[in-house]
């Protein structure tokens, strides 16, 4: 991992611009994106069975993932394996069933009746990877939510596959998807997004994928609703000398293996620690399966900063914004009211971060690239529509028309003044 040295705000202009360099790649496939959306807007399901074979090398014939797959699944999968997915289940319902809204209503004054009345979002749809890395763990994470929130409908789509995962067609039974289909990348967002003769279209599209899928789920974005651009996943760990440097390069790994393009960042107080650090990385980097990636991941995008005080970390990681955030320290959960912007918190020496992907019930869907600063992790609320209600008597209007009347003409619109006078004459 390469070290940053300076003052906090060169460290923060330094990162900003190797972001802005990461970002700008992903830009460079809106062309073939464009194409692929608008072929299967205008030829539908022939040209998915065309990406098919063009991308997957597999010829797909029936579309839908079958009952009989989804059975065949569940007596395959190791019984060890469906039994964790139950229990993750179990803490991803009871974590984000706090999540629910209520609507409310309320009478400020007499005649007036104002209020807010909460739906789910009809039909959603989830795109869940397949390829090197497949994840059931996603599949909760996405639908569970949106079952808590009352969405009628979710269809779930993953690229086709000779032989499917059987952990991602249990994990969606398990969770309630309606229907599976087998299509993958920006031609599968583009059937959730525009619909074909087989795929219904969607309200929403949420779930993480590659670069064609993240930037097939921006150009798409409008026309349906999106849980988020998901950049590369990063880690940020906030450490003193009390962690244990084998756990942090353990944790740094956790992330660094997703992606060549994935960010790692350590930011402490001890220079000794960052030392066995580096040490721990390159001895744990040698037994890792997916070494080549994470190798690629840490030398091109790995950072180690030593700052002269823990409220200098503090700042500095508050800038960074990182998806997800690690305290190292004891005590950590004393240090979280510091904690500005971040995707999802891990507290103290034995929270990794592996826990929140698959286990505690938080959710692992995450704002990446910074986007912490504004926006927040996948969530039952991200399911629903909040439809504001009003209700005025006669008499109520009566007595605050002058006021509407007055600001209508302010703003030169005098359809608007008009609308009120209309209902204010005897």
């Amino acid at each position: 991992m390469k070290r940053l040295v300076g003052t906090n705000k060169e460290i923060s202009r330094i990162l900003y611009e190797e972001q802005l360099a990461l970002s700008q790649q992903q830009t460079d496939v809106d062309d073939l994106v464009r194409e692929i959306l608008s072929q299967v807007k205008i030829r539908g399901d022939e040209a998915l069975r065309a990406y098919s074979q063009e991308f997957d090398q597999l010829a797909i014939q029936d579309l839908e993932v079958g009952d009989s797959l989804i059975e065949a699944a569940f007596a395959e999968l190791d019984t060890r394996v469906l039994a964790a997915l139950e229990r993750a289940q179990k803490n991803i319902e009871s974590y984000h069933r706090q999540q629910l809204e209520q609507g409310f209503e309320d009478q400020p004054s007499p005649g007036v009746i104002r209020g807010q009345l909460i739906r789910p979002i009809e039909r959603v749809g989830v795109y869940v990877p397949g390829g090197t890395a497949a994840y059931p763990s996603s599949v909760l994470m996405n639908v569970i939510p949106a079952k808590i929130a009352g969405v009628k409908e979710i269809i779930m789509i993953t690229p086709p596959q000779e032989h499917f995962n059987p952990a991602i067609l249990v994990a969606a039974k398990l969770a309630g998807v309606n229907k599976i289909y087998q299509v993958g990348g920006a031609q599968g967002i583009a059937a959730l997004a525009y619909g074909t003769e087989t795929i219904p279209k969607v309200d929403k599209i949420t779930g993480p994928g590659n670069i064609f899928v993240a930037r097939a789920k921006k150009l798409v974005y409008g026309l349906v609703g999106i849980d988020m651009i998901a950049g590369p996943s990063e880690i940020g760990i906030l450490a003193d000398e009390t962690a244990n440097p084998a756990y942090l390069a353990a944790d740094l790994l956790s992330q660094a293996e997703h992606d060549q393009l994935a960010r790692a960042i350590l930011v402490t107080n001890s220079d000794q620690l960052a030392n066995q650090v580096q040490e721990q990385l390159e001895i744990q980097l040698k037994t890792l399966p997916r070494e080549a990636i994470a190798r690629r991941s840490i030398e091109d995008n790995g950072r180690i900063i030593i700052t002269d005080s823990l409220a200098s970390m503090f700042e500095l990681m508050n800038q960074i914004a990182p998806e997800h955030l690690e305290i190292a320290m004891d005590q950590a959960y004393s240090y979280l009211d510091l904690v500005e912007n971040a995707g999802s918190v891990f507290l103290g020496h034995y929270t990794s971060e592996p826990i929140g992907d698959y286990y505690a019930g938080t959710n692992h869907v995450l704002p990446t690239t910074s986007t912490s600063r504004f926006s927040s992790a996948l969530g039952v609320y991200d399911f629903i529509k909040r439809i504001q209600y009003t209700q005025y008597s006669q008499e109520a209007l009566a007595v605050v028309a002058d006021d509407i009347r007055c600001l209508a003409y302010a703003e030169g619109l005098a359809g608007h003044a008009r609308a009120i006078e209309a209902r204010s004459q005897k």
